[in-house]
């Protein structure tokens, strides 16, 4: 678990004191470099900071902005739990969207921290969060085994249910020339493969460097150039 912000001050003035958290053997910083100054309003950088500080602040703010989300999420989850009767009312004196807080905790309800990903983004936990819990973690383990992009997963997330749904785009691909003529036909197919078998043949495509369609086209040729020689002298 993380310890919370540790707030002071200093020359009158409030400070974060940054404070590190233990998560998955690797620690995280929660708080700001105490080169900068924050207020409710900005950040109050000093005259000059090597590169690497500022640098450092952007990783920091980017966790922070990331860590809100699920924060805001467990935040109302425990309020319906515990304040049944006056957790809207508490929300309705801060400044915060009801919806969007929600949206928040359905995700938080949906992956108890144990099984939250800490090299990955809270959208890419929202992406699969309609999922059933073993999709959840099979999606998750490509994102983050990948270095996928909240945009990137979703993006597979919609080839692959099209695909399941046979909504797919046609695996099109001119066939070879027969003796240096012709452009060959589109065709089209219609598979409908388990989990284990679509994890396999993406993986497969991605070591070849091309997408899903051309892999199986190229795989198809592949068999049947092997095939047809290995009967070339098999009289018909």
């Amino acid at each position: 678990m993380s310890e919370p912000l540790v707030r002071g001050k200093k020359g009158g003035e409030s400070r974060v004191t940054p404070v590190l958290s233990q998560e998955n053997g690797i620690n995280r910083r929660l708080g700001l470099d105490r080169t900068v100054i924050p207020r409710r309003t900005g950040l109050q950088f000093p005259t000059q900071i090597p590169f690497a500080n500022w640098e450092s602040i952007g990783r920091q703010l980017s966790l922070i902005a990331d860590s809100s989300a699920w924060w805001l999420g467990d935040w109302l989850v425990y309020g319906e739990k515990q304040y049944a009767d006056r957790y809207r009312t508490a929300i309705e004196r801060t400044s915060l969207d009801y919806q969007t807080l929600r949206n928040y905790a359905w995700v938080a309800r949906r992956f108890g921290l144990p099984r939250r990903r800490d090299k990955l983004s809270f959208a890419h936990h929202a992406e699969v969060a309609a999922l059933s819990a073993p999709e959840q973690d099979l999606w998750l383990q490509r994102a983050e085994q990948h270095a996928w992009s909240r945009n990137r997963l979703r993006k597979e997330l919609r080839q692959a249910a099209a695909l399941r749904n046979g909504e797919g785009e046609p695996a099109e691909a001119p066939s070879p020339p027969v003796n240096g003529a012709g452009t060959g036909l589109a065709v089209k197919l219609q598979l409908s493969p388990s989990q284990e078998q679509l994890e396999r043949w993406e993986f497969a495509a991605r070591k070849h460097n091309c997408d899903l369609a051309n892999w199986m086209v190229l795989v198809l040729e592949k068999f049947a150039l092997e095939v047809t020689q290995e009967g070339a002298g098999v009289p018909g």
